[in-house]
């Protein structure tokens, strides 16, 4: 990899760094973000709320599906950056790799056959109303077809990133997430495709993005040591990766599994909700994505500096990453409340929709800055190696809450934003328990191992 690309994080000033790694990554993923709002826009705009909220409700479905095989990026990550923070472990990085490649090629195709088998079943458990449901499985349906080009991309990215280059991957998605737009316009506009149109742009623009993202993979022989004639699973890689990335993809399950409980809810207030909550959901989605770059920040610091020996390091990367977040998570949350009429007005210039969209943003955006600090932490413990912490406190604070508390609410007596509570109120749960367990963590694990001078420093910095 070439000078400027890589990156050492376990030398130097960490602040600098840590932005130098995040901001490409928080724009990587906005720009990833963009094929799904692009194809919410589009729709909405040229083609009508029906359509818009056939596109937009898809996205809970679409991730409960393949976040698991998803998750296990988190693992190549974590692994990777701690074999070049340990140094001299070029053929354990190579294993990774190919392993990695093999995974994405098979699951992805498994995983899509999957989904198309799926559709109509999760659709019919979401209670999806029948005036938008044949336009709902149509999108998922082909949709599914681009599986392996996501998951090629993700395993790819997530090794780059591993090595401190975050550059490249917003490079590539810079170039697809171009083509997805030019192609949403054309097939909808010019061809008619409605949602058909959308999701062909979809797996053209991401087939892309994982082909720049494997050549470029490829290329890194000196670093990554990939080769086709090596391309098999390895079994202690394998173990080794799921290990972390199995949690993790559960952990991502767990909320698409509450979010399509919720969805259910949401669907039973009618298509103008629908189309409301879907443009509110996509604007909230930027909302996260642009936090979540620094909870991919802490796990690679972590797992690089870890891997190093460099406890002393630790307090600092954790409290740089809750600050950036914080800062941010407030200044978007904000700003999505007071334009909140304005962003949804983009997805539809329906009045009663972008009253719909509005609701959702002043209950659920304007404190996502919550789930954003929670996020940070969850990175951090992974980048530790402590996987599965993270998934029982999903799975009790997101997951069982959410559930019990649209199970116990009547959608006919209340209205949508007490659906929408279910989301803040959740988070607030999550973010105390992991601030426990990583405080826990933190004093025994980490503090225990610097000298004695180090330890006083590390506690004043824990945050």
């Amino acid at each position: 990899m070439r000078q400027g690309e890589a990156m050492d994080m376990t030398r130097g000033p960490l602040f600098g760094k840590i932005l130098r790694f995040s901001l490409p990554l928080m724009a990587s993923n906005v720009l990833q973000l963009l094929f799904n709002a692009a194809d919410v826009i589009v729709v909405g705009r040229y083609a009508g709320y029906s359509s818009l909220a056939a596109v937009g409700s898809t996205s809970s479905v679409v991730y409960l599906v393949t976040n698991l095989l998803i998750g296990l990026s988190v693992g190549v990550n974590v692994l990777v950056a701690r074999y070049i923070g340990e140094g001299q472990r070029r053929e354990q990085i190579a294993r990774t790799i190919q392993t990695a490649m093999f995974v994405a090629l098979t699951g992805g195709t498994l995983l899509g056959l999957v989904g198309l088998f799926l559709t109509d079943a999760l659709l019919t458990l979401m209670n999806t109303p029948e005036e938008i449901f044949y336009l709902t499985g149509l999108y998922m349906k082909i949709y599914f077809l681009s599986s392996p080009a996501v998951m090629i991309y993700n395993y790819g990215a997530a090794a780059l990133r591993a090595a401190g280059d975050t550059r490249r991957p917003l490079l590539y998605l810079t170039i697809s997430g171009v083509l997805n737009l030019v192609l949403n316009l054309f097939f909808v506009i010019s061809l008619h495709l409605d949602v058909a149109g959308v999701a062909l742009a979809t797996i053209i623009s991401q087939t892309v993005s994982a082909v720049l993202v494997f050549i470029c993979i490829s290329k890194q022989r000196e670093i990554f040591g990939f080769s086709w004639k090596r391309l098999r699973p390895d079994r202690e890689s394998l173990y080794s990766i799921s290990l972390i990335g199995i949690p993790a993809g559960v952990q991502s399950c767990l909320f698409s599994l509450s979010n399509v409980v919720i969805q259910g809810a949401v669907n039973a207030y009618g298509s103008v909700v629908m189309a409301g909550c879907s443009a509110g959901s996509s604007i909230e989605n930027f909302i996260y994505t642009s936090m979540n770059a620094y909870h991919l920040t802490s796990q690679t610091f972590l797992s690089q500096n870890l891997g190093a020996g460099k406890y002393d390091r630790v307090g600092k990367i954790v409290q740089i990453c809750m600050l950036c977040t914080l800062v941010l998570g407030i200044f978007e949350g904000i700003g999505a409340v007071l334009f909140a009429p304005q962003l949804i007005s983009i997805y539809n210039a329906d009045p009663a929709v972008i009253a719909q969209g509005t609701l959702r943003l002043q209950v659920v955006a304007s404190v996502y800055v919550i789930f954003g600090m929670a996020d940070v932490l969850i990175g951090t413990i992974r980048g530790c190696g402590r996987p599965i912490a993270p998934v029982a406190i999903n799975l009790l604070g997101t997951c069982v809450f959410r559930i019990v508390w649209i199970t116990l609410l009547d959608t006919s007596q209340y209205g949508v934003e007490w659906v929408y509570l279910s989301y803040p109120i959740s988070w607030a749960i999550i973010l105390a328990a992991l601030a426990i367990f990583w405080l826990q963590l933190w004093r025994r694990e980490i503090v225990e191992r610097l000298p004695a001078k180090g330890r006083t420093k590390q506690i004043q910095t824990i945050f």
